[in-house]
């Protein structure tokens, strides 16, 4: 099966920095559904954190990475190429867009919060990770990582409007993070605003043009809901020249694409099923 939008729910930094994969959970969609990002180093604080959600395995966050989430960032980084390999449907590499202040000074309370949080991500204690990430977003109300993580975890729970309303705030915040745009096309998707997902998608992908889970889920949402092969197909080998490793499966859609007829009915649902998207 493809990679699953809930498959992995990262822990988002708390700030403006991009994060970096961890495994996650499976959509239990029918079709295809968008690859998702994984867990974030301490730079982004609240996205690491989600990472550790999906699939309760989270990257170590140094405690560099934690400033970088939590200041603004000043400057950004060449876009870096982020893949994964089809056998870790769940992890998606996330390269750092924005370089915050490494000299910002992060205060040990917020340290200590954000441990807590991931700590109750990692053990699957979902509550007390959600209420551990709405008090940080209280007591830190320019960070859009803690309504990162509250969208992953809300969107895991099914609770697509408030997941879509966290990552709203969250890209509010931060309009300059490529996943946060990400994980809110997921759930726009999952909503059935596809409209809306693919324009969160494009944002993403504008905002580095290496990150490759927005350019493979944009692929799965032409192919499966938009029905528009031709650009599927082009979406699809983006994500692939992205990936060093290759990925069998994508491959294999792109020829499954190939066989099908323009303008094309619904894919077959063998097909759809196979279709996840990668956080």
């Amino acid at each position: 099966m493809r990679f699953a939008d809930l498959r992995t729910p990262f822990a988002l930094s708390l700030s403006k920095g991009r994060a970096e994969p961890n495994p996650a959970l499976a959509e239990p969609n029918p079709v295809r559904a968008e690859p998702v990002e994984a867990l974030v180093p301490v730079r982004h604080l609240s996205f690491a954190i989600l990472l550790a959600l999906a699939g309760c395995s989270t990257i170590q966050q140094p405690l560099q990475a934690l400033r970088d989430a939590v200041m603004p960032a000043k400057a950004a980084s060449a876009p870096a190429a982020s893949a994964s390999a089809p056998a870790k449907a769940a992890s998606a590499p996330a390269p750092v867009i924005a370089r915050p202040d490494p000299e910002a000074p992060v205060a040990p309370a917020l340290q200590r919060s954000y441990d807590d949080a991931r700590r109750a991500l990692r053990a699957g204690r979902m509550d007390e990770a959600e209420r551990g990430f709405k008090a940080i977003a209280q007591a830190n109300p320019d960070l859009g990582g803690p309504h990162a993580n509250l969208g992953v975890i809300y969107r895991q729970a099914n609770k697509l409007p408030e997941s879509a309303g966290e990552l709203e705030q969250a890209v509010r915040l931060n309009p300059k993070q490529p996943l946060y745009f990400n994980q809110l096309g997921i759930t726009y998707r999952q909503q059935g605003q596809f409209t809306k997902a693919k324009d969160a998608y494009e944002r993403a992908i504008s905002l580095d043009a290496g990150y490759a889970a927005p350019l493979l889920n944009l692929g799965i949402l032409y192919d499966l809901y938009l029905w528009d092969v031709a650009q599927a197909g082009d979406l699809y080998g983006r994500y692939l020249a992205l990936t060093p490793g290759g990925d069998a499966t994508v491959t294999k859609w792109v020829a499954d694409l190939k066989n099908r007829k323009q303008p094309a009915a619904a894919p077959a649902p063998a097909a759809a099923a196979s279709r996840k998207e990668k956080p």
